[in-house]
């Protein structure tokens, strides 16, 4: 069983506890904190994503700056991200009519009370558009992008098994309908690592110098992910579904964790006790507890324990 990771205090009582492993590798990529077992496969979902986008970027798609970040963004579906994702299509000859991604209420709580749910509007979109816009570069068919045998795909796969050093050992479909790849936490923090200490100018550091640029573009204005960015120069981090966080520093430093229970709300503050594990401070205090409210008040917190 994995070691509880975090605890929910509510008026000085620990009303719930979270489980979940981590792992964290040194500048040299050895192991420097290991909780949990690392080595179990899991779904990263959409923390695949940088991924995903190298292989699109290996295969021709020619995307700079904010909108190669938004080839590998879960954004909030602010009008500047739809704006991007449209923007990226119609380079490509393409309209939202090609999107295979489900239609979505922004992820932007006051968005979604204003906005109609879209294809555009679902996080996803800035990668299903870089999608088929590689998909127009290279000659490959438009309508079945999402089929694991699409070249595409393969493409992809093949991709995550390289930059992760490790084995796919189930293949699923994720929430916007793509193929998803499983492997461990040890090759997730691999993978993240292999983007920030590649050479400029390839694949993999154009993917993750554009995300770490622009990181209101691979999320949102205010999301927990833009704020450690922020928080920490030369950070790149992407979360994912069901608790999950990769993130790695520019001097190769890496990690991974994941939630047992999916909880979404214990996936910060066990990054932060992960970065502070590899000595990593910056201005990441307010991000290191998550408030507990009760009625009008502040009355408990989320904190990591164990680390």
């Amino acid at each position: 069983m994995n070691p509880v990771l975090v605890e929910v205090e509510r008026s000085g009582f620990v009303e719930s506890r979270h489980r979940g492993s981590v792992i964290a590798l040194d500048a040299d990529g050895s192991p420097a904190l290991s909780l949990g077992d690392p080595d179990e496969p899991v779904f990263p979902r959409s923390a695949n994503k940088p991924l995903q986008a190298v292989a699109m970027v290996r295969h021709g798609l020619g995307l700079e700056n904010e909108l190669l970040a938004l080839a590998a963004a879960s954004h909030s579906g602010e009008d500047f991200h739809v704006a991007g994702a449209e923007k990226i299509l119609a380079g490509a000859g393409l309209t939202a009519d090609a999107l295979r991604c489900p239609a979505q209420w922004p992820l932007d709580i006051e968005l979604a009370v204003v906005r109609e749910k879209s294809r555009l509007r679902m996080n996803c979109s800035g990668k299903h558009s870089a999608m088929l816009a590689t998909c127009v570069i290279n000659g490959w068919p438009t309508e079945s992008y999402l089929s694991p045998e699409h070249p595409l795909q393969v493409a992809v796969r093949e991709t995550v098994e390289e930059l992760a050093g490790d084995r796919i050992v189930a293949t699923g479909v994720d929430g916007c309908g793509a193929p998803l790849f499983a492997i461990g936490l040890t090759g997730l923090s691999r993978a993240f690592r292999a983007l920030v200490i590649a050479e400029p100018g390839t694949p993999e550091r154009r993917v993750a110098d554009a995300m770490r640029a622009y990181p209101e573009w691979t999320s949102g204005t205010d999301r927990e992910e833009r704020r450690l960015m922020d928080a920490v120069p030369g950070l790149l981090v992407k979360c994912g579904a069901e608790g999950i966080d990769a993130f790695a520093l520019a001097d190769g430093r890496a990690g991974a964790i994941k939630i047992d229970d999916g909880a979404m709300r214990a996936r910060t503050p066990v990054t932060v006790a992960t970065l502070r594990a590899l000595g990593v401070d910056g201005a990441l205090g307010e991000l290191a507890t998550l408030p507990v409210h009760g009625g009008d008040s502040v009355v408990g917190e989320i904190r990591a324990v164990g680390f």
